[in-house]
């Protein structure tokens, strides 16, 4: 079984950075995508940011520029910087990754708050 681990969320205040991490673990597996999503208080969850096997990226337009995933694959872990942050990224970051063979694995979710 696969499991992800998320960490890094935290509460920092307008402007400042975070950097999430989310760790794959468990039984010998293939990773393809890897991605993140939020969802904020009362909205449904949505797509932040999404990179393949190959490192081609898909983002979110009110992140670019901001944000910027990344993935190391030699320790099945995916990253997420965060710069500049605004209020309005406020939510649960949840990672989620497609393993070969076994479909959609996704992490327990870290809260980050932003303040203004």
């Amino acid at each position: 079984q696969v499991q992800l681990v998320e960490s890094g969320g935290g509460l920092v205040q307008a402007g400042e950075s975070l950097r999430l991490s989310c760790a794959a673990s468990g039984s010998t597996f293939s990773i393809n995508a890897m991605g993140w999503y939020r969802q904020a208080p009362g909205k449904q969850r949505e797509l932040v940011a999404v990179i393949a096997t190959g490192g081609s990226t898909v983002y979110v337009d009110s992140v670019k520029g901001r944000l910027t995933i990344s993935r190391d694959n030699a320790k099945n872990t995916v990253y997420l910087q965060m710069n500049s942050l605004k209020p309005e990224d406020t939510a649960v970051y949840y990672c989620r990754m497609i393993v070969a063979g076994r479909g959609e694995v996704w992490g327990q979710g870290t809260l980050v708050t932003v303040s203004s």
